[in-house]
């Protein structure tokens, strides 16, 4: 038969005897105070911390800089791919801004490939792409107009073929790119995709020219002499194979400050 269980004082029989009441008490008083000695334990221990924290303040920097250096990749940006020379020289052409927006699933075919402005859809979430992402293959890259949005707001986007993209040390080259930027924090820094160009863009908006592979696209607004009202333009680089430091000379000589929104993400 199961034991019956005993109330919290006394014996079975509901009559409590003084020293158990008492048993009880002392009981509560010795856990009260030990959370009292837990607490001040603690409040100590955090004092502690505030005043090590504030040593230790003139060091964030130094330290900071060391782990974020540890996380960026171990490949230099310049380092990555063939020679800047396979790369031709910078194309541009007057962007015709009269409509920018058009509405979300409707598809705009793009005169160049790849584009460098033009309309483009405006959803949160959708259009632009999200900045988070800077590598994208063929199976869950965003649509053009998505892309294009991301242009205005001062991207510079990698696009790679198919010949790249069935190019598994071309396609790497392509990813180890894109993780240099994966690792910045400043938004600038990072507005960075590397996209494929599809065959399905290619029937749409026609292929890159012979032999060129990648390309580099930027919207620029900063066209013209100070005294000029800016000239908004597509600007388009293409290469023969990934190119590190020509990507870098084209940020460079394009930063997403000259761009028609630079502040929007």
């Amino acid at each position: 038969m199961p034991k019956k269980k005993q109330p919290a004082f006394g014996p079975s029989n509901g009559v409590h005897s003084a020293a158990d009441r008492q048993a009880v008490l002392d009981e509560h008083r010795r856990a009260h105070k030990g959370s009292e000695r837990r607490r001040k334990l603690i409040i100590v221990v955090a004092c502690a911390l505030v005043a090590a924290g504030l040593v230790s303040a003139a060091a964030y920097g130094p330290v900071k800089d060391y782990w974020d250096s540890r996380s960026s990749p171990d490949v230099a940006l310049a380092d990555i791919g063939t020679p800047a020379s396979s790369c031709r020289t910078d194309e541009t052409t007057t962007a015709d801004v009269s409509v920018d927006h058009v509405p979300d699933g409707q598809q705009v075919i793009y005169s160049s490939a790849p584009p460098t402005f033009g309309q483009h859809w405006s959803a949160v979430g959708l259009a632009p792409a999200p900045f988070a992402r800077k590598f994208y293959g063929p199976a869950d890259r965003p649509e053009l107009e998505a892309l294009v949005h991301n242009l205005e707001h001062g991207y510079t986007i990698l696009w790679y073929d198919e010949t790249v993209a069935s190019d598994p040390d071309q396609l790497e080259l392509i990813r180890e790119i894109a993780d240099q930027f994966q690792s910045s924090n400043v938004s600038g820094q990072g507005k960075f995709i590397a996209a494929p160009w599809t065959s399905q863009d290619e029937a749409e908006s026609g292929t890159f020219p012979d032999d060129m592979h990648v390309a580099f696209t930027h919207w620029s607004a900063s066209a013209g002499t100070a005294a000029e009202v800016p000239t908004q333009v597509g600007v388009v680089q293409y290469c023969t194979e990934p190119n590190g430091a020509a990507l870098i000379s084209f940020m460079q000589d394009h930063p997403y400050t000259d761009s028609p929104e630079p502040n929007a993400m």
